[in-house]
């Protein structure tokens, strides 16, 4: 018997953003950020994105809001120019 319960798995955050440069040359959030159900579906969001802004970027990361618990960001996708995330 086991004691494992469906529910003690990580929950994941996954998320897609993409960004333009505005008029001052600077980038802004364009799309996003906005949570996706898998890190596939955030790979294909991402890449849909692509093709009409400056720069997109997917990741996910283990995270638990309840907790305040979040673990290391994981770059699923990134494409064109994007900018500094600590």
């Amino acid at each position: 018997m086991s004691n494992d319960v469906p529910d003690q798995k990580k929950p994941k955050l996954i998320v897609v953003v993409a960004f333009d440069r505005g008029e001052d040359g600077d980038l802004f959030t364009a799309y996003g950020p906005t949570d996706q159900q898998s890190e596939d579906r955030a790979i294909r969001t991402a890449k849909a994105l692509a093709s009409n802004h400056v720069g997109v970027i997917a990741w996910s990361r283990d995270a638990d809001p309840a907790l305040g618990d979040y673990g290391l960001p994981t770059v699923l996708f990134t494409n064109g120019e994007l900018p500094d995330m600590e």
